[in-house]
């Protein structure tokens, strides 16, 4: 029963959202953001439990394939709201939110859950956090999705291809990994309860649990995304700020708690693991769905998601962070020292649009946001050429990540 207390809660938490989506009850925006986030957060609880239990009931392949889909279900269900509304009314703000959510999600992960990693396996062992090397594969690809994405702000569009180019390329990669040795996955907490059911019985819990999360999740995202936006704009706030920020917290904080979890257990490398294929999964499947939702909604695939110099200098802020960490892990290890750069280098981005006008005027230093993206930009550039020379061998060996 103890083991089985999150799981309870979790259940509570994503009650009240799915009964006031059900009745049709509408509350103010603050608290349908409230409620709505907190059901989200419950649900994807709930799917990071069934998909631990699942991958003892199909095949590898499969789960591989399913399981990285679902784990980006609840950042995807938000995301793709806002491109859906985004092709439905193309002359609204909704293009932009959908951008936001997703270069959010993206640099939340390698800026602040990465780090956060490294720092608590440094307090613990004073050692870094080593990936097993199959974990090349990953890398090699984030690599590669990187690249590409690079072209997508020089060349002005996110076009259909993009997102083919983008969801092959994580295709490629789920039929590599698919090779490799089937590993025993030790379980935790509600999981290791579910495991233990007998085997009829644990794949109808765990098939209830899947229904139930995804079901919560769709019933809540338009809520909550429409919550945030017009708590917003009810409060002075920037939405596009709450959007980018805010809402990604909801899907990225059980698989957060979940890494932080095991690397107190003294597994950094599973935990680091966990969110470098999580950033894998966001950076090909959730990018390359945008282009083709947005087509569908508008009628056509020829019509490009609209994009102005602000959204296309996000795209390249979040590709120079990714090329970054690429460049981190290129020895399958992470230092506190590199922890650091990652999360000061975030932490400036993050910050800089903050700051008051007058306090950079004295500097020179160019305050409009396009600006600002530009040099945090330029600063993971900087960092990367700089660390080229030392991880220039160490990124050529990454191409072994092609075999299984």
């Amino acid at each position: 029963m103890t083991k089985l207390l999150p799981l309870y809660l979790a259940v509570l938490a994503c009650l009240p959202g799915l009964t006031l989506n059900l009745a049709g009850v509408h509350l103010s925006p603050p608290a349908t953001a409230a409620i709505a986030g907190a059901a989200i957060l419950g649900a994807s609880f709930l799917l990071l439990w069934a998909c631990d239990v699942a991958q003892a009931d199909i095949p590898q392949a499969l789960a591989l394939a399913v399981v990285a889909f679902i784990a980006v279900l609840p950042e995807y269900a938000v995301d793709m709201y806002f491109t859906w509304m985004a092709g439905t009314h193309p002359e609204s703000n909704y293009a932009h939110y959908a951008i936001a959510n997703m270069t959010g999600a993206n640099r939340l992960l390698i800026g602040v859950a990465w780090p956060a990693i490294a720092f608590l396996a440094w307090w613990k062992t004073r050692r870094p956090v080593v990936l097993d090397q199959d974990r090349r594969t990953e890398v090699l690809f984030l690599g590669m999705a990187t690249l590409y994405a690079l072209l997508i702000p020089l060349k002005g569009s996110l076009a259909w291809y993009d997102g083919v180019a983008l969801v092959s390329l994580y295709a490629w990669y789920i039929r590599i990994a698919a090779g490799r040795p089937c590993e025993e996955c030790e379980l935790e907490g509600p999981a290791a309860v579910l495991g233990r059911l007998p085997r009829n019985r644990r794949r109808l819990a765990t098939l209830l649990l899947f229904l139930f999360a995804a079901g919560v999740i769709l019933a809540n995202a338009e809520s909550f995304s429409e919550g945030l936006v017009a708590t917003g704009r009810l409060l002075g706030i920037n939405e596009f700020l709450l959007v980018q920020w805010l809402a990604p917290i909801a899907s990225e904080a059980p698989e957060f708690i979940v890494a932080i979890m095991f690397t107190l257990r003294g597994h950094p490398g599973v935990a680091l693991a966990s969110l470098l294929s999580s950033k894998l999964n966001q950076w090909t499947l959730l990018v390359g769905m945008i282009p083709g939702v947005y087509g569908v909604a508008a009628g056509s695939l020829t019509k490009h998601i609209p994009l102005d110099h602000f959204q296309m200098n996000e795209l390249l802020l979040t590709a120079a962070q990714s090329l970054l960490a690429v460049a981190l892990l290129a020895g399958l290890r992470l230092s506190a020292r590199g922890a650091v750069l990652l999360l000061a280098l975030f932490a400036a981005q993050f910050l800089a649009p903050l700051v008051p006008d007058h306090w950079l005027a004295g500097l020179h230093v160019p305050a409009t946001g396009q600006e600002l993206h530009a040099l945090a930009s330029a600063a993971y550039a900087l960092a990367f050429l700089l660390l080229l020379p030392r991880r220039g061998r160490q990124m050529l060996a990454l191409r072994r990540g092609v075999r299984a």
